[in-house]
């Protein structure tokens, strides 16, 4: 039988990591759905990278206390590749399915990006904060569902310009173009060593305009050039996802 998973941040550990509490939604889906009942076992991940055994104590309408019996490893291990994809905004049910996807896919964090080209504008703060609460509750569901104990971030958006001047140089830094880029191939010989920190950069349907793709190059980022059918940017991100993992990650 799968396991039964719950979310809990950090913070709702008690200090001697020897009982947990669950609030809101993860309480109720608990005893509501589920309707787990006092001394059965379920596990509980922190979202950081941890996972843990633990039986129901109690379970109220809006808060259930577990105690932890065990640190176990999680359901599925983390690829060793800590791959950040910087996606420029996208249609909302875009962009969802590129962070749930993306989660699934073993991404350690997720960037909107700001483009001349981007499908939508954020219109002000508050229209970027429920897309970010939105995003965020997404890769918690993709974890959980795909047996993952840390839940990527989902960064506030940023534009184009800060992106490529605040991405680390120490980095593998590959931007994903439809043109004037190099085969993807060519990465295992441009990385001296087998990174385990890359950006992945990709664009809007839209693509990218010149400009971008030379101020990219100009900060030593690698430009590829898939080749073969022009995909959607949604289907893009999520292809440039897998084809990393698969060369320097986990998905072999």
């Amino acid at each position: 039988m799968s396991r039964r998973r719950f979310h809990a941040p950090p913070e709702a550990f008690a200090s001697d990591h020897r009982s947990v509490m669950l609030e809101a939604d993860e309480a109720r889906h608990l005893r509501e759905v589920l309707r787990l009942k006092p001394g059965d076992e379920v596990f509980v991940f922190d979202g950081v990278g941890k996972e843990f055994k633990c039986s129901i104590e109690n379970a109220r309408r809006n808060t259930a206390h577990l105690n932890i019996l065990a640190e176990v490893s999680p359901a599925h291990p983390e690829s060793p590749l800590q791959l950040t994809l910087a996606v420029a905004l996208l249609k909302s049910d875009k962009f969802d399915l590129v962070v749930q996807k993306t989660t699934e896919l073993g991404v350690v964090c997720v960037v909107p990006v700001i483009t001349k080209l981007a499908d939508v504008r954020l219109r002000d703060v508050s229209d970027a904060e429920k897309r970010l609460a939105r995003w965020r509750r997404i890769a918690l569901e993709a974890a959980k569902q795909s047996g993952r104990a840390l839940v990527p971030e989902i960064a506030a958006p940023v534009s184009f310009d800060e992106l490529i001047k605040e991405v680390s140089a120490n980095r593998g830094n590959v931007m994903f173009a439809e043109r004037g880029g190099q085969a993807l191939e060519s990465l295992k010989q441009n990385f001296a060593a087998h990174p385990l920190l890359i950006t992945s950069l990709v664009g809007s349907e839209g693509g990218w305009t010149d400009g971008e793709i030379e101020e990219a190059k100009g900060a030593g980022w690698i430009v590829v050039t898939l080749g073969g059918r022009t995909l959607r940017a949604e289907t893009a991100a999520i292809t440039a996802t897998t084809l990393l993992q698969h060369l320097f990650g986990d998905l072999k």
